[in-house]
């Protein structure tokens, strides 16, 4: 995982965030390939949070993915169907009873 895409998953326009601080983005650059990604969330734990609202990334990153990947040509949609098929509710049944045994001396 490079420093972007770690970036985007964190949902933090990178471009916006380049641009506005350099020396934050590039320091973090720095560590964020010298360590390992959960450790550098540890590490940068408090700071995510003010970056991500200064710089929010303007479309959720999965909507960014399916945008660039192009349909396969000769290949039609998928159709739904009018009527989606609903599974059958499971019938409710009732909890067991445990009675105590009775004691015997």
């Amino acid at each position: 995982m490079d420093f972007e895409a770690y970036l985007l998953s964190k949902k933090i326009d990178s471009a916006a965030f380049l641009k506005a601080e350099p020396d934050v983005w590039s320091a973090w650059k720095r560590e964020f390939d010298q360590i390992h990604p959960k450790s550098f969330t540890a590490q940068k734990l408090y700071l995510i949070n003010p970056i991500r609202r200064k710089y929010l990334l303007k479309q959720e990153p999965e909507k960014i993915a399916m945008k660039s990947q192009s349909p396969i040509p000769g290949m039609s949609p998928a159709v739904t169907s009018p009527n989606p098929v609903v599974p059958k509710p499971k019938p409710v049944m009732p909890k067991p009873v445990f009675k105590p045994k009775p004691k015997t001396d």
